[in-house]
Protein backbone atom coordinates (compact mmCIF):
# COMPACT_ATOMS: atom_id res chain seq x y z
CA UNK A 1 0.00 0.00 0.00
CA UNK A 2 1.20 3.50 -0.72
CA UNK A 3 0.75 6.57 1.46
CA UNK A 4 -2.78 7.14 0.12
CA UNK A 5 -3.79 3.59 1.09
CA UNK A 6 -3.89 2.40 -2.53
CA UNK A 7 -2.39 -0.85 -3.78
CA UNK A 8 0.99 -0.41 -5.43
CA UNK A 9 1.01 -1.65 -9.02
CA UNK A 10 4.80 -1.60 -9.33
CA UNK A 11 6.17 -4.98 -10.42
CA UNK A 12 9.38 -4.23 -8.54
CA UNK A 13 7.62 -4.46 -5.19
CA UNK A 14 6.70 -8.12 -5.69
CA UNK A 15 10.03 -9.96 -6.12
CA UNK A 16 8.32 -13.38 -5.94
CA UNK A 17 6.68 -12.69 -9.32
CA UNK A 18 9.80 -11.22 -10.89
CA UNK A 19 10.32 -14.28 -13.12
CA UNK A 20 6.73 -15.31 -13.72
CA UNK A 21 7.03 -16.31 -17.37
CA UNK A 22 9.77 -18.19 -19.22
CA UNK A 23 8.48 -17.38 -22.69
CA UNK A 24 5.38 -16.58 -24.72
CA UNK A 25 4.65 -18.08 -28.12
CA UNK A 26 2.14 -16.20 -30.23
CA UNK A 27 0.34 -17.03 -33.46
CA UNK A 28 -2.18 -15.07 -35.47
CA UNK A 29 -3.96 -16.08 -38.69
CA UNK A 30 -4.48 -13.29 -41.22
CA UNK A 31 -7.08 -14.06 -43.87
CA UNK A 32 -7.28 -12.54 -47.36
CA UNK A 33 -10.10 -10.23 -46.35
CA UNK A 34 -8.07 -8.78 -43.44
CA UNK A 35 -5.47 -6.03 -43.38
CA UNK A 36 -2.01 -7.59 -42.85
CA UNK A 37 -0.37 -4.34 -41.69
CA UNK A 38 -3.13 -3.64 -39.19
CA UNK A 39 -2.96 -7.15 -37.71
CA UNK A 40 0.83 -7.09 -37.61
CA UNK A 41 0.51 -3.86 -35.60
CA UNK A 42 -1.95 -5.64 -33.30
CA UNK A 43 0.87 -8.01 -32.29
CA UNK A 44 3.24 -5.08 -31.76
CA UNK A 45 0.58 -3.44 -29.58
CA UNK A 46 0.76 -6.48 -27.27
CA UNK A 47 4.49 -7.25 -27.72
CA UNK A 48 6.27 -4.04 -28.82
CA UNK A 49 9.68 -5.70 -29.33
CA UNK A 50 8.44 -8.92 -30.93
CA UNK A 51 10.22 -10.48 -33.86
CA UNK A 52 7.42 -11.66 -36.12
CA UNK A 53 7.81 -14.48 -38.60
CA UNK A 54 5.42 -14.83 -41.53
CA UNK A 55 4.35 -18.05 -43.22
CA UNK A 56 2.02 -18.50 -46.17
CA UNK A 57 -0.66 -21.15 -45.86
CA UNK A 58 -3.81 -22.20 -47.65
CA UNK A 59 -7.27 -22.66 -46.15
CA UNK A 60 -9.76 -25.43 -46.89
CA UNK A 61 -11.29 -23.47 -49.76
CA UNK A 62 -7.83 -22.65 -51.14
CA UNK A 63 -7.99 -19.16 -49.68
CA UNK A 64 -4.69 -17.53 -48.82
CA UNK A 65 -3.79 -17.31 -45.11
CA UNK A 66 -0.71 -15.69 -43.62
CA UNK A 67 0.38 -17.04 -40.25
CA UNK A 68 2.22 -14.53 -38.06
CA UNK A 69 4.14 -16.10 -35.19
CA UNK A 70 7.04 -15.68 -32.85
CA UNK A 71 8.46 -16.15 -29.37
CA UNK A 72 8.93 -13.52 -26.69
CA UNK A 73 11.49 -14.68 -24.14
CA UNK A 74 13.30 -11.64 -22.82
CA UNK A 75 12.52 -11.04 -19.15
CA UNK A 76 11.62 -7.38 -19.73
CA UNK A 77 9.12 -8.33 -22.44
CA UNK A 78 7.49 -11.22 -20.56
CA UNK A 79 7.23 -9.11 -17.43
CA UNK A 80 5.63 -6.24 -19.40
CA UNK A 81 3.06 -8.66 -20.84
CA UNK A 82 2.24 -10.13 -17.42
CA UNK A 83 1.77 -6.63 -16.04
CA UNK A 84 -0.63 -5.91 -18.95
CA UNK A 85 -2.62 -8.98 -17.92
CA UNK A 86 -2.78 -7.81 -14.33
CA UNK A 87 -4.19 -4.47 -15.53
CA UNK A 88 -7.29 -6.15 -16.99
CA UNK A 89 -10.58 -5.10 -15.43
CA UNK A 90 -11.74 -7.10 -12.42
CA UNK A 91 -14.33 -9.09 -14.41
CA UNK A 92 -11.66 -10.30 -16.84
CA UNK A 93 -9.26 -11.14 -13.99
CA UNK A 94 -12.00 -13.07 -12.17
CA UNK A 95 -12.84 -14.97 -15.36
CA UNK A 96 -9.16 -15.77 -15.96
CA UNK A 97 -8.81 -16.95 -12.37
CA UNK A 98 -11.90 -19.17 -12.71
CA UNK A 99 -10.74 -20.59 -16.07
CA UNK A 100 -7.18 -21.48 -15.04
CA UNK A 101 -7.96 -25.19 -14.60
CA UNK A 102 -8.89 -25.53 -18.25
CA UNK A 103 -6.40 -22.99 -19.64
CA UNK A 104 -3.27 -24.50 -18.06
CA UNK A 105 -1.90 -27.82 -19.29
CA UNK A 106 0.02 -30.46 -17.31
CA UNK A 107 3.37 -28.85 -18.22
CA UNK A 108 2.45 -25.43 -16.82
CA UNK A 109 1.58 -23.72 -20.11
CA UNK A 110 -1.17 -21.12 -19.95
CA UNK A 111 -3.17 -20.92 -23.19
CA UNK A 112 -4.86 -17.61 -23.91
CA UNK A 113 -6.62 -15.98 -26.83
CA UNK A 114 -6.63 -12.23 -27.26
CA UNK A 115 -9.16 -10.38 -29.38
CA UNK A 116 -7.48 -9.31 -32.63
CA UNK A 117 -9.90 -6.41 -33.02
CA UNK A 118 -9.17 -5.06 -29.54
CA UNK A 119 -5.41 -5.55 -29.97
CA UNK A 120 -5.59 -3.36 -33.09
CA UNK A 121 -7.14 -0.69 -30.82
CA UNK A 122 -4.33 -1.20 -28.26
CA UNK A 123 -6.58 -3.01 -25.77
CA UNK A 124 -6.10 -6.43 -24.24
CA UNK A 125 -9.22 -8.61 -24.05
CA UNK A 126 -9.14 -12.33 -23.32
CA UNK A 127 -11.63 -14.28 -25.45
CA UNK A 128 -12.61 -17.94 -25.48
CA UNK A 129 -13.19 -18.37 -29.20
CA UNK A 130 -13.30 -16.64 -32.52
CA UNK A 131 -10.72 -14.76 -34.51
CA UNK A 132 -7.89 -14.14 -32.09
CA UNK A 133 -4.20 -13.99 -31.31
CA UNK A 134 -3.27 -17.36 -29.81
CA UNK A 135 -0.80 -17.37 -26.91
CA UNK A 136 1.08 -20.18 -25.22
CA UNK A 137 2.55 -18.73 -22.02
CA UNK A 138 5.16 -20.91 -20.28
CA UNK A 139 4.72 -20.15 -16.58
CA UNK A 140 7.92 -20.35 -14.52
CA UNK A 141 6.82 -23.13 -12.17
CA UNK A 142 9.25 -25.46 -10.38
CA UNK A 143 8.68 -28.29 -10.92
CA UNK A 144 6.76 -27.59 -14.13
CA UNK A 145 3.34 -28.86 -13.05
CA UNK A 146 -0.17 -27.65 -13.66
CA UNK A 147 -1.00 -27.15 -9.99
CA UNK A 148 2.11 -25.07 -9.30
CA UNK A 149 1.59 -22.89 -12.39
CA UNK A 150 -2.05 -22.27 -11.45
CA UNK A 151 -1.05 -21.38 -7.89
CA UNK A 152 1.54 -18.84 -9.10
CA UNK A 153 -0.88 -17.15 -11.49
CA UNK A 154 -3.65 -17.08 -8.87
CA UNK A 155 -1.34 -15.54 -6.28
CA UNK A 156 -0.30 -12.86 -8.76
CA UNK A 157 -3.92 -12.06 -9.62
CA UNK A 158 -5.00 -11.96 -5.96
CA UNK A 159 -2.01 -9.84 -4.88
CA UNK A 160 -2.54 -7.36 -7.70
Amino acid sequence: MNKQGEKNKSPFLIPFFDKMIHNIRFREFVYESENLDELTQAIYNVFPDAEIESEDAEGLMEDKIIILSGVVDKKRQTKAFFNLLLELDQNQLDKLNNDLERKVDDKGNLFLRLSKEDAVDEKITIVDSGDSIHLKVKIAAYPAKKEIAIKKVREAIENN
